[in-house]
């Protein structure tokens, strides 16, 4: 049970006082009316002693009471009805609420923190509170309990109304006060009177009501003087007539009203009243909306039931106010009248808080301290001189009248201490017992005259010897079968053991519980076995025995009663919340039955506190279906008290939480939500819209999108894919973009990013960078996509949705000061898109996308979405399917409520992670995707591409169109395109457009410039040269960007321009996306944006085509009167494409060379039918000699060797274009590869070694160009395409691919070819780590043998007759060529070597003659003759090739031997004639 303020020794006591009558004249009741009192009230609060007093007990031994109380009533006539009692009850529970404001009691039980205070009743959320947070607002760790008021209030108020009854003598009355005023004319005369009438009330038949103790009643005569106003002297001689007529003992004389009753309050007097006494009787207040009873009004008395007096008869000219009993139904209607039911009722300071009542008038407002303590002196002199000596001598009495009676020798006290120390009788069982609870004793029966001395010796705490007489009356009622004694003598008799002082016998809880049975189940009386229930709960809980008192106040709830079971489950809980384990889930299990009782029985505050403390255990614990079933109790609760805030507040989370109810609930629970917001938002319809809980809004992923949204496809246009709300988000895409914007702006800049530089982001969500204000367009909408989700069952209708949004003008071009100005705020400055309509069906999550038209510059802010929230129309289920899923909008119909509210975007941003304080505590960076800044008018630019291609063949050149239109009011300029893949597509150098404009026209035409050849020029190559800088790759320039050529450079509003397109399909086979980013900007130059872009992802399906492979070497021959240098080239192509495209075959239409320094001359292995085509999975070999060029410049010699009867012009568009394009991609390549190896060594070189190394790099270019022929669809297409080889050394191997790092090193050019077949997972990865990572310090092998070209010149036979001359002398001419570019010193040197057998084999047989060394210095490219001889001994076949040649640059001391290893044999044969 809940803690009490008075221990449970107090309370019993308190609950079975010494009752005593009071009867006053009309005179003395008008002098205590002064007071606003009557005569038991003027005397209630003094009715408690201070100090301790004696009385002799039959033994004549000596027992002391201590804290004694009396009870002084009016004498009430008639016994109270049951219906005023309740309805007494009612309002007594119904007034006393916690006290507001005051500190918070929190019982800890386990892992649960529970407020027990009633927070609830305000328009706060208590049930949801962080309640370790109030634990530790205590200041204390103690245990803390609950106190319930309430329950104490009803207590009392319910055993103070308990009518008197036969079977027992606790409520009836000892004594009675006879009280007349001094200022009467006969004051004796008067106390006479009321003598008389007294007795008239006890002793005649008429009156069955108040029921009185023993026959001869105490009659205390008092003399009421008013100090103020009567005459001290004539109530002095009056009191000294009454002392001999009534003894000392019997009479007093009460002095009050010391003040006078016009004086104003000189003085504040104390007022001990207020506890006690309530302003206005709880009849006379104002009826309460939750209260089951209504009270009838004053005016309506008439009509009342009387019960036969007439209210207004005076009887002997006293005052009849005791006719009536406050707990009637029919009370008085005469104001002025004494309701003496005040005196039943023990209110709290809250029952006049709570209420309306009218104005308090202050009690005791005649009354000095000095009367109060004149009352205080009457009361102890009343009970030590009157009261307990007449008890005291009743006892005696009723002990001598029982001895006589039954014959006894010795007293009832010292007798029933043999029967108890003898054999006991066992006890029958209450269900063997007959029900004679009809049975009744006469008046002097023995048996009720022993209850009768037990009940006096308990008023008057004797509880030893009221123990005593209780079992012996228990035995004979229980011999009798006089249930109803029998049971009241168990209670008193279980309530004395426990009172007992030294507690010489433990509580009979077996007693009270028969006589809870007996009343309970024989004789039907609640009322009797409720305070059975509520004295043992209370001594139970006072043992800590929790489980049991809760296990009896279970019991006694029924069906009768909702307030007293409301009441006693409410203490049960409570109970089990207070044991030594507590038992949370039981105690909120009770609190939710007693809310329920409390509700029926129309308490609805009450009701509403036990819920809410309830759902402190249930909250949080996944009992979804408990939580909804409490807050939605809630809801209604607070919805009837008006309490508009917690109803909204409970309905509000049974709709966030996840709901497991089926379809139907939730939608109960949905209507009932939108009926209370509907009430709450009528209290205030001019105030600020509401938070809606429903549908969720996932804030994070809310998607901001700039712009207008793009145009489809029209026909054969292809609109340029930019960006849109449909497209996912790439994080690598997303840096690809903004690695190329950053590129063109580089550009644009000379080279610098401008510091005040944002990237571009027409999309904000989650991933991008929100850290800056992004930047809007003026008249372009932004459009906000909203992730709603519905988590309900049933569908939900948003109408009327649109944004809500904050806007503040400002003229960013205008500068003041250096401040922005800003301007006046209009409404027609933001235009929003309202959506009419928006269902989002049950469980389902919905985008919505809202837009919004700036119409003005300045700062938007995006702050959340306003919509009605309603719900369709119900309608039945067509065999199981829900027809609500599925509908479409437009054909909605409401169900009649809708409420109108906002939900507020608010983004989170990302959490910091940069500096340590950052890292070591949680912050978060601003997203300020929802706060745009709205610029001035820009420019906006569309693009479509006409007859783009979505298929290739690697190389394949196709020529498509490109359309630019200026949409907007602004001319843009400075239009440029930007791509990682410049390789891919050209719009023409600045030779001229060669090639028609029109789409149409083009379609049977060549993407190449062509010529017809001349048959007499198939032998030789066709020269032309050409510049990068034509080609926009001039020094310095970016290949990534590329201007596009608009006429004027300008593109008016409104205009559109068709560009033609060339594209180039990429060398590798497969699925490619290739970025294009368009840049351009606006004629005027703007503050905020300085340009915009617009994106285009292309996305290109290769097929395989040619494999192309060359190499390079030096040929032997000196030709050309040994001017120049000369080269052979061998180009390897392989038909690599297996039908794929549906391609026949491929022609090879020509081979062209582009370099600085060398150019193709002719074809050595030339075709006889010219035709030179390649089936599926062939290999051809070509073979070309290259010499040098003799022009020197920046400019490329373009060297055309044509294979057809048309010769293409290399040197212009699109073929240079994309041959340029890719060179500078090669070596952009090789740059980067060659940085990672070289870094700073670079500077380190020497002089000598790069030299040497120059004259092994060879710096020429193979194109080869290519149709192939298709069939598609039964008709025959041409394609054309271009293949790009680079050579860059001597000897090395150069492909038409990009080559995977590291293969060629393992395997070998065969190896390799078979490897490209193979599937990846054949392939054994090595890696290779470089030994060295600086470049050597000297040449290798391969580069000297390149710094010197020698050649041998001599007879291939010579003829000698060795009869006439023995030796054979031959001619022999060394050339010596000097391949670099300086001067180099030369060593010739003849001798053999004779380091091996084999040598001594093959040289021993020739010499030569002359000098064995020569040497000489070559210049620059210097060709020498050196003649030699060669002496002969016999005939055979000789290798001439035995000399050994060194070379040192001239400026140098090192000596390379020049290798010869690529030379091939110099045998000549000798003949003998």
């Amino acid at each position: 049970m809940a803690q009490c303020v008075q221990s449970v020794q107090e309370f019993i006591q308190d609950s079975f006082v010494p009752l005593v009558a009071a009867l006053c004249s009309e005179e003395a009741e008008r002098l205590t009316r002064k007071n606003n009192l009557g005569f038991s009230e003027l005397v209630k609060p003094f009715c408690r002693l201070t100090s301790e007093v004696h009385m002799r007990d039959p033994n004549n031994q000596l027992h002391i009471i201590k804290n004694l109380k009396i009870a002084v009533n009016n004498i009430i006539t008639h016994s109270p009805q049951p219906g005023g009692i309740r309805k007494l009850l009612n309002d007594v529970v119904s007034v006393s609420q916690p006290a507001e404001g005051l500190v918070t009691n929190v019982i800890t039980a386990g892992d649960y923190d529970l407020n027990i205070s009633d927070r609830s009743v305000t328009a706060s959320v208590p049930w949801y509170n962080n309640w370790k947070d109030t634990l530790m607002e205590l200041n204390a760790s103690t245990f803390y309990s609950a106190t319930t008021p309430w329950f104490e209030a009803y207590r009392e108020s319910f055993l103070q109304s308990m009518p008197a009854s036969d079977h027992e003598f606790l409520n009836h009355y000892v004594a009675c006060m006879l009280v007349v005023s001094s200022s009467e004319p006969e004051p004796v005369e008067q106390f006479l009177k009321l003598s008389q009438e007294q007795h008239r009330i006890q002793h005649s038949s008429e009156y069955a009501y108040p029921k009185w103790f023993i026959p001869n009643t105490l009659k205390y005569y008092v003399l009421l003087h008013d100090v103020s106003a009567g005459e001290e002297q004539r109530a002095d001689s009056v009191y000294e007539e009454m002392k001999q007529r009534y003894g000392t003992q019997g009479c007093y004389l009460l002095k009050i009203n010391s003040r006078g009753s016009n004086r104003g309050a000189d003085e504040q007097i104390p007022d001990p009243w207020s506890q006690y006494l309530q302003k206005n009787s709880i009849q006379n207040q104002e009826s309460y909306d939750d209260g089951p009873y209504t009270v009838i009004s004053n005016k309506n008395a008439d009509h009342l039931i009387s019960d036969g007096l007439d209210n207004d008869i005076q009887v002997d000219g006293l005052s009849n106010n005791f006719k009536a009993h406050p707990l009637q139904l029919d009370h008085l209607s005469d104001t002025s009248s004494s309701f003496d039911g005040t005196d039943y009722i023990r209110t709290t300071s809250s029952l006049h808080e709570s209420k309306k009542t009218s104005s308090g008038t202050p009690h005791g407002a005649c009354l000095t301290l000095t009367d109060h303590d004149r009352i205080r002196q009457f009361i102890q002199e009343f009970t030590f001189r009157g009261l307990l000596p007449h008890i005291e001598k009743t006892i005696r009495q009723l002990n001598d009248q029982l001895i006589s009676r039954k014959g006894l020798s010795r007293s009832l006290f010292s007798a029933t201490k043999k029967w108890f120390s003898g054999s006991k009788v066992p006890e029958k069982s209450i269900n063997e017992l007959k029900n004679t609870s009809g049975l009744l004793y006469p008046p002097e029966a023995p048996e009720l005259q022993i209850r009768k001395m037990a009940d006096l010796c308990f008023l008057v705490q004797h509880y030893e010897l009221a123990y005593s007489c209780y079992h012996t009356a228990k035995k004979d009622f229980l011999n009798d079968q006089a249930m109803l004694y029998a049971a009241g003598a168990l209670e008193m008799a279980a309530v004395s053991a426990f009172l007992q002082p030294g507690a010489p016998r433990p509580y009979p809880a077996h007693y009270m519980d028969t006589a809870i049975q007996t009343y309970r189940d024989i004789c039907k009386n609640m009322v009797l076995a409720e305070r059975c229930v509520l004295l043992s709960a209370e001594i139970l809980k006072s043992q800590s025995k929790y489980s049991d008192a809760a296990a009896l106040l279970i019991r006694l709830t029924s069906e009768d009663s909702d307030l007293r079971s409301a009441l006693l489950l409410e203490q049960a809980a409570h109970c089990f919340i207070n044991m030594k384990s507590p038992m949370v889930r039981k105690f909120a299990f009770h609190m939710i039955l007693a809310g329920h009782r409390y509700s029926k029985a129309g308490q609805k505050k009450h009701a509403l506190r036990c819920y809410c403390q309830a759902m402190q255990v249930y909250k949080g614990k996944g009992w979804s279906l408990a939580e909804d079933h409490i807050n939605f109790t809630i809801g209604r609760q607070s919805f009837t008290l008006r309490q508009l805030d917690n109803a909204v507040s409970a309905f509000r989370h049974i709709l966030i939480n996840d709901s497991k109810q089926p379809a139907a609930q939730q939608g109960t629970f949905l209507r009932e939500y939108l009926y209370v917001y509907k009430n709450v938002t009528q209290l205030s319809p001019d105030g600020p819209l509401p938070q809606l809980p429903l549908p969720y809004i996932n804030n994070s992923a809310t998607r901001v999108f700039f712009g207008h949204d793009r145009r489809p496809a029209e026909g054969e246009k292809q609109a340029a894919t930019h960006i849109s709300l449909d497209q996912e988000y790439d994080c690598e895409s997303s840096h690809q973009w903004k690695e190329l914007e950053e590129q063109v702006v580089a550009v644009v800049n000379k080279g610098v990013i401008p510091s005040n530089f944002q990237p571009t982001q027409y999309c904000l969500n989650s991933y991008s960078d929100n850290s800056k204000f992004p930047l809007a367009v003026v008249e372009e909408p932004v459009t906000v996509e909203v992730a709603f989700r519905n988590p309900l069952k049933i569908p939900l209708l948003l109408t009327d949705l649109s944004l809500l949004w904050k806007f503040q003008p400002k003229d960013f071009s205008a500068k003041h000061n250096g401040a922005t100005k800003e301007l006046a705020c209009g409404n027609d400055m933001i235009g929003a898109e309202v959506i009419a309509e928006f269902l989002i069906n049950s469980e389902e999550t919905k985008l919505a996308r809202l837009k919004l038209f700036p119409h003005q510059t300045g700062e938007l802010h995006i702050l959340g979405v306003v919509y009605n929230l309603g719900t369709i129309q119900g309608t039945v289920m067509i065999d199981g399917i829900d027809p609500s899923i599925g509908l479409q909008a437009g054909k909605f119909v409401y169900n009649g409520i809708s409420v109108r509210g906002r939900q507020d975007l608010e983004i989170q941003g990302p959490r910091l992670n940069n500096t340590k304080e950052e890292k070591t505590s949680i912050k978060y960076g601003p997203d300020r995707r929802l706060d745009p800044i709205i610029t001035e008018e820009m420019p906006l630019l569309e693009v479509f591409f006409i007859n783009f291609p979505t298929g290739l063949l690697c190389g394949e050149i196709r020529k498509a169109y490109v359309e630019f239109v200026n949409v907007s009011k602004c001319p843009l300029t400075a239009l440029k395109v930007v791509s990682k893949h410049p390789e891919f597509f050209t719009f023409g150098g600045n030779t001229g457009v060669l090639t028609p404009l029109n789409p149409s026209a083009s379609e049977n035409c060549s993407a190449y410039k062509t010529v017809v050849t001349d048959s007499t020029s198939v032998c030789t190559a066709l020269m032309s040269s050409a510049s990068s800088v034509n080609f926009g790759l001039g020094t310095g320039s970016q290949p990534e960007v590329i201007h596009v050529p608009l006429p004027d450079s300008v593109l008016l509003p409104g205009a559109s321009i068709q560009l033609p397109m060339w594209l180039h399909g990429p060398d590798e086979e497969g699925v490619h996306e290739i970025n294009f980013l368009f840049y351009y900007e606006s004629i005027k130059k703007h503050s905020k944006m300085c340009h915009r872009v617009l994106r285009h992802t292309a996305v290109i399906c290769t097929s395989r085509s040619l494999n192309v492979r060359a190499t390079v070497c030096r040929s032997n021959a000196l030709e050309d009167e040994g001017k120049g240098d000369n080269m052979l080239v061998f180009v390897d192509v392989e038909n690599i494409n297996t039908s794929e495209a549906g391609v026949k075959e491929f022609h090879i239409v020509q081979v062209s060379s582009n370099s600085k320094h060398w150019k193709l001359q002719k074809a050595v292995n030339r075709f006889e039918d010219k035709d030179y085509k390649l089936a599926s999975r062939e290999r051809g070999k070509l073979c070309f000699k290259a010499v040098r060029c003799k022009n020197s410049g920046e400019n490329y010699t373009f060297a055309d060797v044509v294979f057809g009867n048309e010769q293409i012009i290399s040197s212009a568009s699109p073929c240079a274009d994309f041959f340029f394009r890719s060179l500078s991609s090669e070596l952009k390549r090789t740059h980067a590869q060659s940085n990672i190896f070289q870094g700073a060594a670079k500077q380190s070189f020497d002089e000598a070694v790069r030299l040497i190394q120059k004259c092994s790099e060879v710096d020429l270019n193979i194109v080869v160009l290519w149709k192939a022929y298709v069939v598609e669809d039964s008709k025959q297409l041409i394609l054309e395409g271009q293949h790009h080889i680079v050579l860059h050394t001597v000897g090395k191997e150069a492909f038409s691919f990009p080559q995977k790092q590291g293969f060629k090193k393992i395997l070998g050019n065969s190896d390799w070819e078979g490897l490209e077949q193979e599937s990846p997972e054949m392939v054994l990865l090595k890696f290779f780590r470089p030994e060295n990572t600086s470049l050597p310090t000297r040449p290798t092998p391969e580069q000297l043998s390149n710094l010197i070209k020698t050649s041998l010149h001599y007879p291939e036979s010579f003829n000698h007759s060795f009869h006439q001359k023995s030796l054979c002398l031959v001619p022999v001419t060394l050339l010596l060529s000097n391949c670099s570019e300086a001067d180099v010193d030369v060593i010739i040197d003849l001798r053999h070597k004779t380091t091996s057998p084999e040598a001594l084999e093959i040289h021993g047989s020739f010499t030569w003659l002359g000098q064995t060394q020569y040497k000489l210095q070559l210049k620059s490219q210097e060709v020498y003759n050196l003649q030699l001889k060669a002496c002969f001994v016999r005939t055979g076949v000789y290798n001439l090739g035995t000399h050994r040649v060194f070379a040192k640059l001239a400026d140098q001391v090192t000596l390379f031997e020049t290798s010869q290893q690529n030379s091939m044999p110099a045998l000549i044969i000798i003949n003998n004639i």
